[in-house]
């Protein structure tokens, strides 16, 4: 039978740990809805603000599509489902896998969260505004974005956490295989 009290301890550490983790997708959603009230009140639609000579601009665009537009052209009730009450149940679902698979690795756990908070931070924009406000440029001439947000650079941080965690697990895997091998 497990000590109740070393049970109550574990329990209320996997509770911080967790509240950490929602204040990472807080602090993304938080950055995210902050920069787009700034942008929706200080750029005009199409307007070109130079931030570092014309290399990083401020353009602000109203996205009723998903990445780059995809998808802005769809019939209303398609663009509903597939850009709204997916990504709704999407985002849920992972934060019950956050919260349900606590022994995860810390990058993962990280990765998700920013996933997370810029997912909400989209589907917030578009359910309240039938759109997403994207407003940042780069033109480095061989790297050239889109229009994005900050959402989108925490989505885009979070897949990154999430690749590099990837290959740092499967060197482990391999390092640890290498070292089981037996020698002749």
């Amino acid at each position: 039978m497990a000590n109740p009290i070393k049970q109550e301890m574990i329990n209320q550490k996997k509770s911080i740990k967790f509240a950490f983790l929602l204040i990472i997708v807080a602090l993304n959603l938080g950055c995210d809805q902050v920069s787009k009230v700034i942008a929706r009140k200080s750029i005009e639609p199409y307007e070109q603000i130079s931030i570092i000579k014309d290399r990083f601009t401020l353009t602000k665009v109203e996205n009723t599509g998903a990445f780059l537009s995809a998808g802005s052209n769809l019939p209303d009730f398609v663009r509903v489902i597939l850009l709204t009450v997916m990504p709704v149940l999407v985002l849920g679902y992972g934060l019950w896998f956050l919260y349900s698979n606590r022994n995860l690795p810390r990058m993962m756990q990280i990765g998700i969260c920013f996933l997370i908070g810029g997912g909400i931070g989209n589907i917030y924009d578009r359910i309240v505004y039938g759109s997403v406000t994207d407003f940042l440029h780069m033109d480095f001439v061989l790297f050239k974005t889109g229009i994005f947000n900050m959402a989108d650079v925490s989505i885009m941080t979070g897949i990154g956490l999430l690749l590099l965690q990837t290959l740092l697990a499967k060197k482990e895997e391999k390092q640890l295989a290498n070292n089981q091998e037996p020698t002749a």
